[in-house]
């Protein structure tokens, strides 16, 4: 078995037929999907409506969100929409609703996906 950067092959292209026999495995893509994140600016919406904006520093094995310089905005009309920091924190996974990522470091309107 060869190791292939993000996915790992069980045998060499077949010259009688142009196929090529090697199987993408969907842990190793996901695993590289995760760690393209990291370093990068997460906006990670919470059960509660809490929204948590911060720095990904990675996960455990039971996937809550490890932050960094985050800060906290509650929405609401009596709410403060400058919203607060909170330094580091740990999201559980069971109160995750939606990560989202910066499109670009580089851009300038903050657009998140």
């Amino acid at each position: 078995m060869v190791i292939d950067g993000d996915r790992w092959s069980a045998g060499s292209p077949d010259p009688r037929r142009n196929v090529d026999h090697r199987v993408y495995h969907p842990m190793l893509t996901s695993l590289s999907a995760v760690r393209s994140l990291l370093n990068d600016t997460l906006r990670v919406t919470v059960a509660d409506g809490r929204i948590f904006l911060g720095t990904f520093v990675g996960t455990d094995s039971e996937l809550n969100i490890l932050l960094l310089n985050s800060d906290e905005f509650r929405l609401g009309p009596n709410e403060n929409p400058n919203g607060r920091f909170v330094g580091q924190v740990m999201i559980p996974w069971r109160l995750v609703q939606r990560v989202e990522a910066r499109l670009s470091p580089q851009s300038s309107d903050g657009m998140f996906t």
